[in-house]
Parts: C-alpha cells; structure tokens; sequence
C-alpha cells in the first residue's frame, strides 16, 4: 500500500494560502506603497516588495482601521491560532518590527505606524480604496504644494508695440499734411492769380 504523500508548503505560503482576502475594493493605497489584496502583494511605486505571511496579515489589520489602534491582543487573535504557544509579545514585537523595516519606518519618527504605549500599534498615514489600480496617495499638504507650483501663470493680455503701431499713423498724418499744404498753396496760387487778373481790368 502507497503511503499519502503530504506536500510541504513554505511556511509564509502556508500562511497566506489560510488567510482569506477581505472582500471590497481590491486595492488599497497609502503613500508610495500599494497592496494588491487579491493578490496579497505590496508594492512601492512599482516594484513588488517581499512581505512574509504575518507581516502581511499586520500590515492588513492596520489597514483595515487607519487612524485607529489595533491593539497587540487583536494582532496576536489574528496571527496565532488559540493553541499556539509562542511569546507573544515577543513576537508581536518582531513582526511589527519587520514591517517598519520593509515600509521604511522607524519608531523615532514613524511615518506610517505609530506605537500607542501599552496599547497596540495605528496607521497614521492616510489610505485609499479602490477596484482601479492607480498611483501613490500622497498626503493633502504635499498635493495642495505640488498643484500650486504646477498651476499655470494666469494668462495676461499682450502689451501692443505702441512704437510699432504709431510709426504708419505717423507717416499717414504727414502725407495728409503734405497734401493738404500743397492743396492750400495751389488755391492760393490761384487765387492771386485771378486777383491780379481781375484787378487790371479797367
């Protein structure tokens, strides 16, 4: 009799393969980064990041309550069946560690996870849903920034070339002035003339 053969799955595979993604908008946005929750991959701007399983499933659960604290009972519920035995704080620790690391955060300063004392962890940058994917949510003060350098200049009105536009009024005037000074010598020619004319008759 042939013994079942049970295949061996990695163990971040394992984990993924149990965690079912939650039903809504597919893609979810917050910063440079993008999670695929179909997929169950994050990216930054682009470029696929490598997350494994409780990582991943932490970084959903902040996701899941941005602004909010997602307490460590809540993350350890989440990540360890009820008969495992493992330090949890330990590796609660551990795995939001791990995550910052990837994101790039840091505890000093965080930009996207913020720890709450003696409470849990919360998302503190801004996220976005959506079916579509699309590009990295960046946060209203940096956008208002960018259109307000981006706005074009408002339009004015072009100036005339006033020396352009004075110089044929101005030939025009002087050859009327011309005309008009020789129209006025000729009659007055003329008119002498026929004065003259007029006063020799006796």
């Amino acid at each position: 009799m042939t013994p079942n053969l049970i295949p061996v799955l990695d163990t971040a595979m394992e984990e993924r393969a149990n965690f079912a993604p939650p039903s809504g908008p597919r893609f979810v946005r917050f910063g440079p980064f993008q999670v695929d929750q179909q997929r169950q991959e994050v990216s930054k701007s682009g470029s696929r990041l490598k997350l494994q399983g409780k990582v991943y499933q932490v970084l959903v659960a902040l996701l899941e309550k941005p602004g909010e604290v997602v307490t460590r009972e809540e993350l350890r519920r989440r990540l360890w069946p009820a008969d495992t035995h493992v330090n949890y704080d330990a590796n609660v620790n551990t795995t939001v560690n791990k995550l910052r690391q990837v994101l790039g955060d840091s505890t000093d300063k965080p930009l996207y996870i913020e720890t709450i004392p003696r409470k849990g962890y919360c998302l503190v940058m801004p996220s976005e849903a959506s079916n579509v994917p699309s590009g990295p949510l960046i946060p209203n003060h940096v956008t208002e920034n960018a259109s307000a350098l981006a706005a074009p200049a408002p339009a004015t009105e072009p100036v005339p070339a006033r020396s352009g536009f004075w110089i044929p009024i101005g030939v025009v005037g002087l050859i009327l002035a011309g005309m008009l000074l020789g129209a006025g010598i000729t009659i007055t020619t003329l008119y002498i003339s026929h004065f003259a004319q007029a006063t020799r008759w006796p």
